[in-house]
């Protein structure tokens, strides 16, 4: 009994209920906010002065400090969550970025300044209460027994609900009632790019691919634009050990496309782009490389990687088609993954900074009109950004038309803050039926408290975390190429 409670009290010391939380955040801080900036590097803008051939901003560097507040003297000083609580104020840490100016290649100005403050969580690794014993939280006004996992935001406590999605980059094949017995859907996200992309098969046999602009597109004609123009060659990575019917059917019908620029050309006049050939092919050529499959990667050189991708998601759904594998289930939780606080909060820093950019680059433009060269300094606004993040925080609106995912924490007990830091709900309309949705599935167990749900209309959408259930950290999807190419794994 004595080993038990050891076990239990130093499991306690070391890790916390809502560590997954603090992890993610720290992710966030550490990783995914010098990510969004590195994807938004260069700002180029389209108005310059006369006498200059080039002009463009380039950012740097960002980090982010400690919580601490401006007085209405000016002066700053360190705040920890208490003083936070009492004076109504947002428990948040300043973000500095170094940026400069480069004139026809050549560096003119750089600086270091504040664009704005981001809230913390509490008991993160960027908190102020970070480490502090016992005695010492009490000295700061704070309850020693608090988990954090939550913000501060004008004086209110207010948490992030993580919300359960379908898996990125992972391609699903169901059963569906429509002009396609079968349809396999994937979201392809990498940075700022989430496309949805699906393949079906209509009544005529023919295999059709839809992304972006691109609306039921022969997939045969996209996998010879990518570069596979050869028949034999796309037989062989869509056929593992036997030939399938419906393809043969698919290539005779596109056989007479020999080349990836004829196959460029079929597909643009296809999708509807009228314009003379040049403007057609360049047009293709950004959304081949841009919109399909990003997350395979966005340049010139990625684009055999995305036919043998396309091909080998077309065997799978040829596979289900016939009867061979059995279709995916979209309520197993290998199919199914969390976002926590840290990516809704990349997911907002990302739609805001592009907000903050445009400003930058309105106000530049503005006194460049009137015959003026501007310093970048007198360009930035730093309360902007701080605004829109307050207020997504403290009203809960936040990217994509979501609603709710900000909430004021439950304070009638310890538990019941437990249970709302640990809430996870799922985007399921909750006027619908979505039976299979709402079920105990059997992959729930360790992962998902099987009782722990309201009665009514948010049944099983509405869900939470097992009381010692933690989430794993996405792997950088750079970083796990690496390690392919150094296993010495290729694309053929």
């Amino acid at each position: 009994m004595k080993a038990a409670n050891l076990l239990i009290t130093k499991y306690f010391q070391e890790n916390s209920f809502v560590k997954s939380d603090t992890e993610s955040f720290n992710t966030f801080v550490e990783k995914e906010l010098p990510a969004i900036f590195e994807e938004n590097k260069e700002i180029l803008p389209t108005i310059i002065p006369t006498n200059v051939e080039s002009f463009k901003i380039k950012i740097d560097k960002v980090w982010v400090t400690k919580p601490e507040i401006t007085e209405a003297d000016g002066s700053k000083r360190p705040i920890y969550p208490q003083e936070a609580r009492l004076r109504q104020l947002s428990y948040a840490a300043p973000i500095f970025i170094e940026i400069s100016s480069h004139v026809n290649e050549i560096q003119r100005e750089t600086f270091q300044t504040q664009i704005g403050s981001l809230p913390i969580m509490l008991k993160s690794k960027y908190c102020r209460l970070s480490g502090l014993s016992k005695e010492e939280l009490i000295e700061k006004g704070e309850d020693p027994y608090d988990i954090g996992g939550y913000f501060i935001v004008n004086g209110t406590e207010r948490v992030l609900v993580s919300i359960e999605d379908l898996a990125p980059n992972k391609f699903l094949v169901e059963k569906t009632k429509g002009q396609s017995e079968f349809t396999g859907k994937l979201f392809s996200e990498q940075g700022p790019y989430k496309i949805p992309h699906t393949i079906e098969c209509l009544k005529d046999g023919m295999f059709n691919l839809s992304f972006t602009r691109v609306t039921r597109v022969p997939i045969i004609p996209i996998i010879k634009a990518l570069g596979m123009t050869s028949d034999e060659v796309i037989v062989k990575n869509v056929c593992k050990e036997k030939h399938y019917d419906k393809l043969i059917i698919n290539l005779f019908e596109y056989a007479s496309i020999k080349d990836a620029e004829q196959a460029m050309d079929y597909v643009a006049k296809k999708i509807g782009i009228t314009q003379a050939k040049d403007v057609r092919l360049e047009r293709m050529n950004d959304l081949l490389d841009r919109y399909l499959l990003p997350h395979v990667g966005t340049k010139k050189e990625d684009r055999l990687a995305k036919a043998i991708n396309l091909c080998k998601y077309l065997r799978k759904f040829i596979e289900c088609a016939e009867g061979r594998i059995t279709t995916d289930d979209k309520d197993h939780y290998i199919n199914k993954r969390i976002k926590m606080s840290g990516d809704l909060l990349a997911d907002l820093f990302r739609m805001n900074l592009k907000v903050f950019i445009n400003d930058m680059l309105y106000n530049f433009q503005r006194i460049v009109k009137r015959g003026k060269f501007p310093s970048i300094k007198v360009i930035i606004r730093e309360k902007l950004l701080t605004s829109r993040v307050y207020s997504a925080m403290a009203t809960g609106n936040w990217v994509g038309g979501r609603k709710g995912i900000s909430q004021r924490i439950q304070r009638l007990n310890h538990l019941n803050v437990l249970s709302h830091i640990q809430r996870i709900v799922s985007p399921l309309s909750a006027s619908q039926e979505n039976f299979e949705a709402r079920e105990l599935h059997s992959t729930h167990l360790g992962r998902l408290c099987p009782s722990e749900t309201p009665e009514g209309t948010n049944i099983g959408l509405r869900k939470n975390l097992a009381l010692l259930a933690s989430t794993s950290e996405v792997s950088n999807i750079n970083e796990v190429r690496k390690i392919i190419k150094n296993l010495g794994v290729t694309n053929g």
